[in-house]
């Protein structure tokens, strides 16, 4: 089994940038997609990024596509979400989350089943 742990959340200004990490514990992130969702407050978790360790372009939802970058880093083993151009819209817990989901469900939560305990990112002016 894989945990992910995240880190790197914290309180941004608009326009500005943030860079979190997922970092596996107890085993590695090999043969995992491992994805990035969201949740605002009182909204529905929803999808943000995701990749299959092994290769592939990374998805990205609409909201986020052209701001936010996923990245592997293979000496590491750990996977980071650079965050661009931050807006407000963009401010809820981040969770990482690792899975091996079929081409169709990469973006669906319920295709993942080791999930970090989120952080905190939040921006406001």
């Amino acid at each position: 089994q894989v945990h992910p742990v995240e880190s790197g959340g914290g309180l941004v200004q608009p326009g500005g940038s943030l860079r979190l990490s997922c970092a596996p514990s107890g085993s590695t992130f090999s043969g995992y997609a491992v994805a990035w969702f969201r949740q605002a407050p009182g909204q529905e978790r929803e999808f943000v990024s995701a990749s299959r360790w092994t290769g592939g372009s990374p998805y990205y939802a609409d909201s986020v596509k052209g701001r936010f970058s996923f990245i592997k880093d293979r000496a590491s083993g750990a996977v980071y979400l650079q965050m661009s151009s931050l807006k407000p819209e963009d401010t809820g817990v981040y969770y990482c989350a690792a899975g091996r989901p079929i081409q169709s469900t990469i973006r669906t939560q319920e295709a993942y089943y080791y999930w970090g305990q989120g952080t905190q990112v939040t921006v406001s002016a």
